[in-house]
């Protein structure tokens, strides 16, 4: 009788529940796709695989806990980071002192103090991720006719608004765009009114916001109602990625420009990048989670890719092993080909802009496909062309 092989086990943490539950959940949807996947094909090293999965609740005070009861209780096999800077970041110094292979979703900028060797970022930022974040708003601002000349900074009073912020700044400057307004507003605000108001009176050609969910929505309404109309509205907006925060904004996101890391557009349809989203939104809907996956879905997928190829290739756990060619290789992904530069960021930056043109109404499908999220940098990318300015996107409504 064949005794069955043991299974590999990968174990991590993501916040399930808390604030940043709807991403967490997206990304558990994306790991159990590839875990069917790659079970299917004959598993790892000819072994199935297991998730060994908590909750942090979004508390980066049990991330460390968390993995140390994963290596000395659980004894996984691997560990890998969990959503976000708030869960990848409090678990480094164990994973530093246990010298762990560990490959992070959606870090932000994690190792530029630790530049710990092992670690590796699964997030487009590339090796400045400050400024990769917010560079194409300001890149496509320059090229537009007449030229704006100055810009209104707005964001939120919290951590993750703080990189952005000075990446923006830095931007600013680098394309000759003077700053005449910065302000920052408490996460508790209701009423954005009075903050649309100080920007109208700064007189920018462009606003730049760096807000989070709720806020992004009242930051847009607040501005749709006023007379002030800036001449470019985002950059740094939270919120516009989910699709159920896309459908609630609706014909408000209308010449919005804003970050995004894949959209579903010609240029980033990359190899088995479709096949996965129609496994995930076949059950996205009985899972309750972001019903299209666009933001999380393809980067967590490609996260655990890059673990699989290195662990093929060297035949093993070994966290030496696995980061000496996780440094060197290049990793064919449904993101397109990865390669690890420096703090284990991603070699070169493939951060998007993308403006909403034509939305109408709050159905989801019309964001299925791209053409309401237009690419509008880098021009590489690109799927159209900007509408300039603001108000002509939303002129025909």
């Amino acid at each position: 009788m064949t005794t069955a092989p043991a299974p590999i086990r990968i174990g991590y943490c993501l916040s399930l529940t808390g604030s940043l539950a709807d991403n967490s959940r997206s990304a558990r949807l994306a790991h159990e796709i590839w875990r069917e996947d790659i079970n299917s094909r004959g598993g790892l090293l000819g072994r199935p695989v297991e998730f060994v999965r908590y909750d942090d609740q979004g508390n980066a005070d049990l991330v460390p806990g968390i993995y140390e009861r994963l290596i000395d209780e659980d004894k996984v096999d691997l560990v890998i980071g969990g959503y976000g800077t708030n869960t990848v970041l409090p678990a480094m110094p164990l994973i530093v002192e246990r010298e762990r292979f560990f490959v992070g979703l959606m870090g932000l900028g994690v190792n530029n103090a630790l530049l710990y060797p092992n670690y590796f970022a699964m997030i487009p930022t590339g090796p400045d991720p400050n400024a990769a974040l917010t560079e194409g708003f300001f890149a496509i601002a320059a090229e537009q006719s007449p030229r704006p000349e100055t810009v209104a900074l707005v964001s939120a009073d919290a951590e993750f608004s703080r990189n952005p912020i000075i990446g923006a700044k830095a931007n600013a400057e680098k394309y000759g765009i003077k700053v005449v307004h910065e302000a920052a507003y408490p996460l508790s605000t209701e009423d954005f009114a009075p903050v649309i108001d100080a920007v109208a009176e700064s007189g920018s050609d462009l606003l730049f916001l760096c807000s989070y969910l709720a806020d992004s929505i009242g930051l847009v309404r607040a501005l749709r109602s006023h007379e002030f109309r800036p001449k470019m509205v985002g950059g740094a907006m939270i919120g516009p990625q989910n699709t159920a925060v896309r459908t609630e904004f609706g014909p408000l996101l209308n010449g919005v420009v804003n970050y995004e890391y894949w959209a579903p557009v010609p240029k980033m349809m990359f190899p088995g990048v479709e096949e996965l989203l129609n496994a995930y939104q076949e059950r996205a809907g009985e899972a309750g989670v972001d019903l299209l996956g666009h933001y999380m879905v393809p980067l967590a997928y490609a996260q655990m890719q890059v673990v699989a190829q290195a662990v093929d290739a060297t035949d093993g756990f070994d966290g030496a092993s696995l980061s000496a060619y996780a440094r060197e290789e290049t990793f064919p992904t449904v993101m397109g080909d990865v390669r690890f530069g420096a703090k284990g960021e991603w070699s070169e930056p493939r951060v998007l802009q993308v403006q909403f043109q034509r939305v109408s109404g709050h159905e989801v499908g019309q964001f299925q496909n791209g053409s309401r999220q237009i690419v509008v940098s880098p021009p590489e990318s690109s799927s159209g062309e900007l509408i300039f300015p603001y108000a002509e996107a939303f002129a025909a409504e």
